[in-house]
């Protein structure tokens, strides 16, 4: 058994590490709360864009653009999107390991880059010698912003309509809910024309609209509008659901050190309680040879 000052140490160390992980999973409430707004509100945007993309689509018979061109898949871009730190449960593992597996499945894949974001994501590739991009975005989900995923947007066009890749896949967290987060393998490059169908036929007396300029423009500067909110709502989605992983993690984690707590100081009693009767013991015996 150890000793009492043994127990008492590792007492204050749980305790210490107790108040640390509460305060984690206040922090990441915080966060959180933030974080979930900003992605659910993104969501009617988005399906308002896609409905416009499907109505304009619809008129443009023939459309040609460089973001729509299809072709057989031999070089692919790989966009892991990850966190920055960890102490978030099976969040960035979750990810990592979809990544493995597609990689895996994918036997026809000749040449792929991986575009790493989040600061877990890019070490995470780095030590595993994969080809990576020329640029990461490590430490970006401290704010979220449009800008980043502009940015990211432009570097994937400009790669996929100057034919130095075939396509483009993401691999991701998608918030759900506090204690859910699903990870989603999206294609995103190719834009799918399936993404733009019109869900349903026309209804009779629908208002026919005059589109000005044409709808082959209107399409045209739809689509890579569309790319890069398709990238900003894969950050927002995987900010919020980091947080609400970190939080869940963090509550587990500090009801774990309460349940060690009480198993110590139980412990530490009965090794108190055993120490001082083995002293009464000592006393009394040693009394009882005095007489």
């Amino acid at each position: 058994m150890a000793s009492l000052i043994d127990l008492r140490r590792r007492l204050r160390s749980v305790k210490n590490t107790q108040q640390i992980t509460r305060a984690m999973k206040m922090v990441a409430a915080a966060k959180l709360r933030r974080a979930q707004d900003r992605a659910i509100a993104s969501r009617p945007y988005a399906k308002a864009l896609r409905d416009v993309l499907a109505s304009v689509s619809s008129r443009v018979t023939d459309a040609k653009h460089p973001l729509l061109a299809s072709r057989e898949e031999k070089r692919v871009v790989l966009l892991v999107v990850a966190g920055d730190k960890g102490l978030a449960g099976a969040f960035n593992t979750n990810v990592q390991r979809a990544a493995v597996a597609l990689l895996a499945e994918k036997k026809g894949w000749e040449e792929v880059t991986l575009l790493p974001v989040g600061r877990k994501a890019v070490d995470y590739w780095k030590r595993r010698g994969r080809k990576l991009a020329s640029s990461s975005y490590a430490g970006i989900f401290a704010k979220v912003e449009y800008a980043q995923a502009k940015e990211i947007a432009a570097y994937l066009a400009e790669e996929f309509t100057q034919d130095r890749i075939d396509a483009v896949y993401s691999i991701s967290n998608e918030f759900k809910s506090v204690i859910a987060q699903v990870v989603r393998v999206v294609k995103i490059l190719p834009i799918a024309r399936a993404e733009m169908a019109v869900s349903e036929a026309p209804k009779t007396g629908a208002v026919e609209y005059i589109y000005e300029p044409d709808p082959a423009a209107i399409l045209a500067a739809l689509l890579p509008r569309y790319l890069q909110f398709a990238i900003y709502r894969i950050l927002l989605e995987s900010a919020a659901a980091e947080h609400a992983a970190r939080m869940t993690a963090m509550d587990s984690a500090t009801k774990n050190a309460g349940d060690l707590i009480d198993a110590l100081t139980l412990t530490y009693n009965r090794a108190r309680q055993a120490r001082i009767t083995k002293e009464l013991i000592e006393i009394v015996s040693g009394a009882a040879a005095l007489k």
